[in-house]
């Protein structure tokens, strides 16, 4: 008799990982490549292959959402998403009503192609607007102007899209608060579905980190922060968790399952999975190929991948409280148990100290942050951290997925 697994599998995604931009920005950390020409019927040939070795390893499974993120992903053709869409269909079971996100930047080229995606199965767009005013853009080296990004929002909605993300920065170098606010109600004016909205932060290996430009104070940006909780309430958009903001039924399916700590399959260059199949404390997480050449040239059974490993289970409760905490609910106590195999008395010391210091309320059987555990979700993740693991918290708070919608973490 087959053994029952000690807790329900969770449920499934698939990351897809394209890795190419028209030029690289200067504050992005993601793994992205400038390019004038994308191979894209060899790379959607080696992501195939991928996923045929990651299919088996959730056989029976459906997969409840696949997200395509970048890089741009909208350089690619429809016919390449469409062939893209058709293989994955073929080789994993998607369940009814899957949500198919595609990330966007707002470029002409690529806004004209947002009806033929739809077409090819994508019913979810994300598109990186990050700011209304070419001044502001230029700074941050985006490559497309304020005229442009209003045009791709009434794009996406004349293709039919009813379920639309728009990607929002502020504390952007030169940047007043009432600038700020006005993106804002750009942005909202067009009665999006959903928002993401989250301070412009310098990482490690990126330009702007070798060359800091000058930023709106602390002062200025926490007021951008809470002029903005205000106006996004106002517009009747729901925060859900740090930088997310939804409209009923519009909270991005993809992303709730990582901060609920589900699994995912990673196919692309770069792109990590995480997978468990309901046995205590087994959890694996895999990595891919980090460069798209060395991608490309990979053969063999699971030749895509650089890295697959069992997550020891110390590590567990960071890694779980690293998504959870994000959530503006919170979590159920059990699910903290149910996604691990970790009980909840193994973290009970760290839960009181970061109760204690404010940073999470515990009632009805719930647990979630409060706002101050929100703010400095580093201090809250730290309380989690084990002597082996010092400094990881921090850091990987910082890879979290924080600065766009979407793309899997990067632990």
């Amino acid at each position: 008799m087959a053994t029952q697994p000690a807790h329900p599998v969770p449920p499934l995604g698939l990351y897809v990982h394209l890795p190419w931009c028209a030029r690289k920005c200067p504050y992005c950390d993601f793994n992205s490549h400038a390019a004038d020409h994308v191979p894209e019927r060899d790379y959607v040939a080696a992501l195939l292959v991928d996923l045929d070795d990651e299919a088996p390893r959730v056989a029976g499974r459906a997969v409840e959402s696949v997200f395509i993120g970048g890089g741009t992903p909208s350089l690619f053709s429809e016919a390449a998403i469409g062939a893209l869409l058709e293989g994955i269909d073929r080789r994993v079971t998607l369940a009814p009503g899957c949500e198919v996100t595609l990330e966007a930047n707002p470029g002409s080229a690529e806004a004209a192609r947002f009806a033929g995606y739809r077409a090819a199965g994508v019913n979810r767009l994300s598109i990186g607007v990050q700011s209304f005013d070419d001044a502001l853009l230029e700074g941050i080296g985006r490559v497309h102007d304020a005229r442009a990004a209003r045009r791709a929002i009434e794009m996406a909605g004349a293709a039919g899209f009813a379920s639309v993300n728009v990607d929002l920065m502020y504390g952007l170098p030169g940047q007043s608060v009432a600038a700020a606010v006005a993106d804002l109600d750009r942005a909202l004016d067009y009665g999006v579905a959903h928002l993401s909205h989250y301070e412009l932060t310098i990482e490690p290996n990126t330009l702007f980190h070798r060359f800091p430009p000058e930023r709106p104070d602390d002062d200025a940006r926490w007021a951008m922060h809470e002029a903005g909780l205000a106006r996004i309430a106002d517009a009747g958009l729901a925060r859900y968790e740090v930088s997310a903001y939804a409209r009923p039924g519009r909270r991005c399916r993809h992303n709730l399952n990582y901060w609920r700590f589900g699994d995912y399959l990673g196919i692309g260059a770069g792109a990590h999975g995480k997978r468990s199949d309901g046995a205590p404390g087994a959890v694996e997480r895999s990595v891919k190929h980090r460069h798209p050449r060395r991608y490309l040239e990979a053969r063999g059974p699971d030749g895509h991948t650089a890295r697959r490993h069992p997550v020891p289970a110390a590590e567990l409760p960071l890694e779980f409280m690293l998504n959870a905490a994000r959530l503006v609910d919170g979590f159920e106590e059990t699910l903290l148990e149910a996604r691990t195999g970790i009980s909840l008395s193994a973290v009970e010391a760290p839960l009181e100290a970061a109760r204690a210091r404010g940073l999470v309320v515990r009632r009805g059987g719930r647990i979630r942050p409060t706002e101050r555990g929100m703010r400095f979700l580093n201090e809250l993740l730290l309380l989690f951290e084990t002597p082996s693991g010092e400094g990881h918290a921090a850091g990987a708070a910082k890879r979290a997925p924080v600065h766009r919608e979407g793309g899997a973490p990067v632990l």
